[in-house]
């Protein structure tokens, strides 16, 4: 935040059931945490903004601008929309989630080691899993089964329909990134690959993440100013 904030203003949000935010819902969905940002961009007094999210913030972002069209210029998801056409089913991620409400801990830190690369930083790592791991396990077992179930019903990829402004993301090399699909839907869209970066490549290489945020936010004010003069 202090090397954005020098140029930009900087508004950072814990989501309900995250941080120091609430946990009274009975279900944490999508659209609901797109209404979290909405309500602290109108708190704020927000009138034009670009929305970044990581990992599943990619997909709290694209509900947010589908609420508030005429104040996000754009958005940028941080190893996240690889590919929004991904092929789930019902049995697939019913394979995927069992192991989860068995062993909530076990379970998230293997799922989140798949996630982070040998080389990184082994102090790093654990206190990544161990925060990931001690997470609530109601939101965290509900906001999985909300995210996923839009890709079981297309509904990840239909949201970006609605949604005519530029995306960008800035993802680790973990996961190829599906081109072709995410342009299908998306107004524009251009992705920045760290090579050899992680799902956590913002603080496992802070200074070349933020050089590589620095030129999506201007990949995105560039478009922006273009789809402008293309709209008078």
């Amino acid at each position: 935040m202090p090397y954005f904030s020098k140029k930009y203003r900087v508004v950072i949000l814990d989501l309900a059931g995250h941080g120091h935010s609430g946990m009274t819902r009975e279900r944490y969905t999508m659209a609901a945490f797109g209404e979290d940002v909405k309500a602290v961009a109108e708190a704020a007094g927000i009138r034009k903004a670009v929305l970044i999210g990581h990992s599943m913030g990619g997909s709290v972002i694209a509900e947010a601008a589908r609420l508030m069209p005429d104040r996000v210029l754009g958005l940028i998801g941080v190893d996240t929309l690889e590919n929004i056409e991904y092929p789930m089913t019902q049995e697939e991620f019913k394979k995927m989630f069992d192991p989860f409400e068995k062993d909530f801990q076990t379970a998230g830190r293997h799922f989140i080691s798949a996630m982070i690369y040998p080389e990184t930083d082994q102090r790093l790592r654990e206190w990544i899993l161990g925060d990931i791991s001690s997470a609530p396990k109601n939101v965290a077992l509900s906001a999985m089964n909300e995210m996923m179930a839009q890709y079981i019903t297309g509904e990840a990829a239909k949201v970006f329909e609605e949604i005519r402004i530029p995306v960008v993301t800035v993802n680790g090399d973990l996961w190829p990134v599906n081109y072709e699909a995410n342009r299908r839907h998306m107004f524009s869209y251009d992705a920045i690959i760290l090579k050899k970066a992680d799902h956590f490549l913002m603080m496992d290489r802070p200074a070349e993440f933020n050089r590589a945020l620095t030129k999506a936010i201007k990949m995105i004010s560039a478009k922006s100013v273009k789809k402008k003069t293309r709209t008078k």
